[in-house]
């Protein structure tokens, strides 16, 4: 086996929970400064918040919804060395309300990037395989947007920033983040992913109206460290594994052959199989006991029930996962369940 670069994952992604103040509340424990944060009350249906440096802090775009960007001075308002700062907003910070926040490093910083037809705004780490983009779209048939990572992105993810088309997802299928919608036309809407840019199918608004801004969300491979891909449900119990090489810590699934809601979970909600907690990355809805859908194990994952959500019989399933340990280090050494 080829050895990852990252020794620790929580270094690049991990997820934290905390109990919001209705103030100004300083949340640490993420083990760096975060570049994307996404958040989600538990309790309480509000839109899950996504905040990222590239825009800029109090700047909101929500998965579940396809409304242009806001600004809300309550958001939050700073990304820290060991985490970030939220104000009084409620999705963010109702108080006594429980939070679960996903976090991913980039780079802390921005350049611009000219490997594109358009020219972008990037923040990339090519350790983690993650990079921010932000670029204002010229209505071209075939036009390219450099992501930083100086590898093919597994995953895409886009969302226009000043209209309201939905949320754009091209992994193995191309389907939208903020609906439940099988997968849409790949022969019209496949995306051409290079080691440095991605050609956009045409000019439509969706990810590439004349004048409109976007961000797009990147993410390539890394061996032992993060997994993209689709498969296939049995319908049983005893349900289609998964292997992605590493002990997992966070997992989003979606059907693409068919109707089907975004399912997200992760190590810290309950943190136990048998109970691994879920919620939905296009709802508003409040976390749900997830009984035993899932359970996260050491080596990948395994559906235990036959929800059309994740393992019904005969579909097809696209999903993005990352560690909590990698199988083999830098250095060697085996990075398996603590």
């Amino acid at each position: 086996m080829a050895y990852t670069d990252i020794d620790k994952s929580d270094d690049y992604f991990n997820t934290v929970l905390y109990t919001g103040n209705g103030g100004t509340n300083n949340i640490t424990g993420v083990n760096f400064q975060p570049d994307l944060v996404w958040v989600k009350d538990r309790t309480v249906g509000f839109d899950h918040v996504l905040q990222d440096s590239v825009r800029g802090t109090t700047k909101i775009i929500n998965s579940n919804q396809t409304y242009v960007e806001f600004t809300n001075t309550g958001s939050i308002t700073s990304f820290d060395s060991d985490g970030w700062t939220t104000g009084s907003y409620v999705a963010t910070n109702l108080n006594s309300t429980p939070f679960v926040a996903w976090n991913w490093l980039a780079a802390n910083g921005t350049a611009s990037n000219t490997d594109g037809s358009i020219t972008s705004t990037v923040s990339a780490n090519t350790t983690s395989g993650f990079s921010i983009v932000s670029y204002t779209g010229d209505g071209g048939s075939s036009s390219t947007v450099g992501h930083g990572l100086g590898a093919i992105p597994k995953m895409v993810i886009i969302k226009c920033r000043t209209s309201t088309p939905s949320w754009q997802v091209w992994g193995e299928g191309y389907t939208r983040l903020s609906l439940n919608n099988p997968d849409g036309d790949l022969a019209s809407y496949g995306m051409t992913r290079g080691a440095s840019t991605v050609t956009l199918p045409n000019g439509i608004n969706d990810w590439n109206g004349s004048g409109s801004d976007y961000i797009m969300y990147c993410w390539s491979e890394v061996k032992a460290f993060s997994k993209f891909g689709q498969y296939t449900g049995n319908g049983s119990t005893n349900g289609t594994f998964v292997y992605t090489g590493f002990k997992t810590a966070w997992v989003m699934v979606k059907r693409i052959n068919s109707t089907g809601s975004w399912r997200m979970w992760d190590n810290k909600r309950e943190g136990y199989n048998g109970d691994n907690a879920f919620v939905y990355a296009n709802s508003s809805s409040t976390e749900e006991a997830d009984g035993t859908v899932i359970d996260l194990l050491s080596n990948g994952f395994k559906f235990r029930n036959s929800s059309g959500d994740n393992n019904a019989s005969g579909s097809t399933y696209i999903y993005m996962a990352f560690a909590e340990n990698p199988f083999v280090t830098s250095t060697g050494i085996p990075g398996l369940a603590r």
